[in-house]
This record gives C-alpha cells, sequence and structure tokens, in this order.
C-alpha cells in the first residue's frame, strides 16, 4: 500500500517547483504597451487565444489610442475591427460600454481597484486581477482562466468547479508571492503539455506526482515516486 497523499500546499509547492524550472521565463502572452491596452486585449482574449487577440491588436492598438477612442467609436465599426474574435459584437459593446464609464468616472484613467475594475462593463474578476498585476503591479488574487481550472483539478490542488471557487479555495494554499506566477505557469503547462484533450503524460514534468496521469502505474505522490 503506498503512502498516503500529500497535503494540497505540499503538492503545490512541488507543482511549482517543478513548473518553475520548467518554465523560467513562463509570463503573459498578450502584447500591450500601456494599462488600456491591456484591459482591451485582456477582455477580447476571454475565450479567444492570445495569439488570434494580438494579431488583432496589432491593427487595433494604432487606430484606438486612448479611452476617448473607443467611447467615441461607432459599435458596427469597432465589431468590424474585431471581427476575427469570438463574440466580437459583445466585445465591441463592452469596450465602448467601458470606455464611456472611464472617461466619465476616472478621468480617463484605468481604474486601480477590484470594485472600479469589474464596475466596468465586460470586466470580471479574472480580467481584472490580470489588469491589477500587469497593470498596476497589484496582486490581489489568483487568475483562474481555463489551463488553470484544468490543471488544478487534474492535479488534485482543488476539487472546486468554478473559477471563483477555485480562487478562493487555491489563495489560501498557494503561496502569496506565487499567486501571479501560478497561472503563467499553468498555462504554459496547458498549452504545452498538460492538454484539454490529448494531454502529454508520458513527457510531463508533474507526471509522477498527477494523480490524474494516464499511464499505467501507481504513484506516491508524498515521495514522486512509483509504488513498488
Amino acid at each position: 500500500m503506498g503512502t498516503p497523499l500529500p497535503t494540497r500546499e505540499k503538492q503545490v509547492e512541488e507543482v511549482l517547483e517543478r513548473l518553475y524550472e520548467e518554465y523560467p521565463d513562463s509570463t503573459i502572452s498578450l502584447d500591450f504597451t500601456n494599462r488600456l491596452e491591456l484591459l482591451v486585449a485582456v477582455v477580447l482574449s476571454a475565450q479567444c487565444t492570445d495569439e488570434r487577440v494580438n494579431q488583432v491588436t496589432a491593427d487595433l492598438f494604432e487606430k484606438y489610442r486612448t479611452p476617448e477612442d473607443y467611447a467615441n467609436a461607432d459599435v458596427d465599426e469597432l465589431d468590424e475591427d474585431i471581427s476575427s474574435i469570438t463574440y466580437h459584437y459583445n466585445k465591441a459593446t463592452w469596450l465602448k460600454s467601458a470606455a464611456n464609464t472611464i472617461v466619465e468616472e476616472h478621468g480617463g484613467e484605468i481604474p486601480d481597484t477590484m470594485e472600479e475594475l469589474t464596475d466596468l462593463m465586460g470586466v470580471g474578476r479574472k480580467t481584472a486581477n490580470v489588469v491589477l498585476q500587469h497593470g498596476h503591479d497589484t496582486v490581489e488574487g489568483i487568475v483562474v482562466d481555463t489551463h488553470v481550472r484544468r490543471l488544478s483539478r487534474r492535479l488534485a490542488i482543488t476539487e472546486e468547479e468554478t473559477p471563483e471557487r477555485i480562487e478562493r479555495d487555491l489563495m489560501p494554499i498557494v503561496p502569496e508571492t506565487d499567486w501571479q506566477q501560478y497561472t503563467h505557469l499553468m498555462i504554459s503547462h496547458g498549452r504545452a503539455t498538460c492538454t484539454a484533450r490529448n494531454p502529454d503524460c508520458a513527457d510531463c514534468v508533474l507526471e509522477t506526482i498527477c494523480p490524474s496521469s494516464k499511464l499505467d502505474h501507481e504513484i506516491d505522490l508524498a515521495s514522486g515516486e512509483p509504488w513498488s
């Protein structure tokens, strides 16, 4: 019989150690040069690949440079400008509305609090966390996207299902100094190895501590070694 499963804190510690070594340069993959561009890019990235968003924003950011530009834009024209993005009309509407709020209530400056950001149309907690972390150097929580949700559950770090509940569950067990990088590491690993449909368990640095491994042997999660 194998050693009992480790605590979630120990599992997080081991996962972070291995992923830091595997992805030493892991960081946000959206292109932006200021807080407005960051906010727009993150709104556009919902259920859309960062690669596609970067392709679209290369021209978008040349055309729309200020919150006033988005606020004064014709929504149909803005929709056309982002037409290759998923849910483009909704996102065009959100961007125009958010820009109006930024101009009218925040003097054209991107808000720097969770409450003010999530008051903007189209901005939920995940988007606000990204803007705070990378636009204001403020870390208030953990960004939970599809990769973070999938890997955290596969690795038995959480059993929660919704992003909000997952974030609340992770914050006490992931060291606060790692909150930002936890997301980047999970995204990097989710894209490279632990994909949604065909995870490459045989080439995974976490395979020996992953209870969801598809390899046909038992794993001692505490030691990281196969049970004999």
